[in-house]
């Protein structure tokens, strides 16, 4: 995970990669992995920084996917259930079992929940997180002491996990690089070149942190990752190529954790769009989402629109004894869905399947799209098979299922605010011990110090400062005003690691007040 040695030694690489995987989200990481493991010399290429785009702006929540079993995909949620299973095994520093409660105002919603998660736990089979059960009026206010009370009957009680994604990002990222695989943020594609017989055998990328200059590699295979960029590269490969992507907008907002104290997470199974809606406990706050707004624009950061903000707090409000306004929220984000496009116009994106479709390209490019972060697993074992497949390579078998990813420990203290580091977190406090300057405190609410910032430049990839304050950490998406307010600092203690100048450090703070804007409610 040493950037610039990294860069330095892709220069002068003439060897073909076997595989080179464009998209440094969920997917990518996933297959990245999945390749790495089955023997493969692996190169991961993220065209900013890990999980920049969809995959660190998800609900958080590791799930089956309850919503998609009231739609009959029972499929996907027996697959969905499974995935989650092995995550929270593989990733147990990250994953939690979480405890979901829907409340119920009538005998027949008492029944029909009930039974509906009955079936839910069943499809799960033994890696169920928990037996779902009716519970009554009395212990769904103990559980959600801030509900509303008027006509509530009871509550529907089962259990799901919840996660950290950009940090499980992160973590793939150095497991990849564990296992001898190379990955690298801020390189992006510009071109595939082909063979004379017309099929893909290297690329040209550009590394954006050095002046945009150019690299050319050689490869066997190309793995288009790019969630809803797929398009961009499946024209490189083709101008005439069919759009493959209908992206969808998801919307959360942070509350502060009074509107909703303890373990126990909301679920509003029935909005006015027809969808559900989480309230959900995560690092100290309240997450409240999401929505599902088609857009045709698909950009890096997609801003929250005025009615999906005002959806979400009128919905919230209707649960919650003290409705959140405007004035609560402490952060807002905007995520893209990439589902794959129906062929039939007229579908509504919450109706378009959310499992992934792999298209192979003419030229040997294999595309993945669709697909949520609980599969992703599951996605990275079909994306390597298909490629084994569809270019007559020699199969291999998967060995992912029970691989740790990077920082895995038992025994989390999810009280502990730096839990998310797993086993590395002894290696921080070894680095403080040493230098004890390092403990300065740049955000006493969020427990943040110096050593972190360090840690995240040397060990994690991190090369600004938002790459710190909203994947690294997350606290751009906990308290915007809090990581405006420190974020000088950060980019100074990042400058001295990076060895750059003043000129830099104002870039950034410039370029990192830009960004926040999206995540401020004015």
């Amino acid at each position: 995970m040493k950037r610039e040695t990294l860069v330095d030694a892709l220069r002068k690489d003439l060897e073909p990669w076997d595989i080179v995987i464009v998209g440094g989200g969920a997917t990518g990481l996933g297959a990245a992995l999945e390749a790495v493991t089955r023997g493969y010399r692996t190169l991961l290429l993220e065209q900013v920084d890990f999980a920049k785009s969809t995959s660190s702006k998800s609900t958080k929540l590791v799930h089956g996917g309850v919503r998609y079993l009231a739609q009959g995909d029972v499929s996907l949620v027996r697959e969905a259930s499974v995935e989650r299973g092995l995550l929270a095994a593989n990733a147990p520093h990250l994953v939690r079992n979480l405890a979901f409660v829907i409340p119920t105002f009538s005998l027949w919603e008492n029944f029909k929940y009930t039974i509906g998660l009955k079936m839910y736990d069943w499809l799960a089979g033994r890696l169920s997180l928990g037996k779902s059960e009716h519970i009554s009026k009395a212990e769904t206010l103990q559980r959600l002491s801030t509900l509303k009370q008027d006509h509530l009957a009871g509550g529907v009680l089962y259990h799901d996990g919840q996660f950290d994604d950009s940090r499980l990002a992160v973590n793939l990222a150095q497991t990849i690089a564990d296992k001898g695989g190379t990955v690298l943020n801020y390189m992006r594609v510009t071109s595939l070149r082909k063979d004379a017989t017309g099929n893909i055998s290297g690329l040209t990328v550009k590394d954006t942190l050095n002046g945009g200059e150019e690299i050319f590699l050689n490869t066997r295979a190309v793995i288009n990752a790019t969630g809803v960029f797929a398009d961009d590269v499946l024209e490189m490969d083709n101008p005439a190529a069919p759009k493959s992507i209908a992206a969808s907008q998801g919307v959360h907002v942070v509350l502060d954790s009074h509107f909703l104290p303890g373990h126990n997470a909301l679920m509003i199974p029935a909005t006015s769009d027809g969808r559900v809606l989480f309230v959900v406990p995560w690092h100290n706050k309240v997450v409240v989402g999401t929505t599902d707004t088609p857009v045709n624009h698909i950009s890096l950061e997609p801003h929250a629109l005025e009615e999906e903000i005002g959806f979400i707090l009128r919905t919230a409000g209707q649960y919650l004894s003290h409705p959140p306004q405007r004035t609560d929220v402490r952060s807002v984000w905007a995520g893209l869905r990439p589902l794959a496009a129906p062929k039939a116009e007229g579908h509504k994106t919450k109706e378009i399947s959310r499992s992934h479709k792999i298209i192979v390209s003419g030229s040997g490019l294999i595309t993945i799209i669709g697909g949520k972060w609980t599969t992703y697993r599951r996605m990275a074992e079909d994306v390597i098979h298909q490629l084994e497949v569809s270019l007559r390579w020699k199969e291999t078998t998967s060995v992912t299922h029970h691989l740790k990813v990077h920082g895995a420990t038992n025994n989390v203290n999810w009280d502990d605010p730096w839990y998310f580091y797993g086993s590395d977190v002894l290696h921080i406090h070894q680095m403080v011990a040493t230098q004890p300057d390092l403990q300065e405190e740049l955000s006493r609410d969020f427990h943040i110090i110096k050593a972190q910032v360090v840690w995240a430049v040397r060990e994690e990839m991190a090369r600004n400062i938002e790459d710190f304050l909203a994947r690294r950490t997350r606290l751009l998406f906990l308290d915007a005003h809090e990581a405006l307010r420190i974020a000088p600092a950060v980019a100074r203690i990042m400058a001295e690691e990076l060895h750059k100048d003043e000129h830099w450090v104002a870039t950034q703070i410039s370029s990192f007040e830009a960004a926040a804007k999206a995540y401020l409610l004015t």
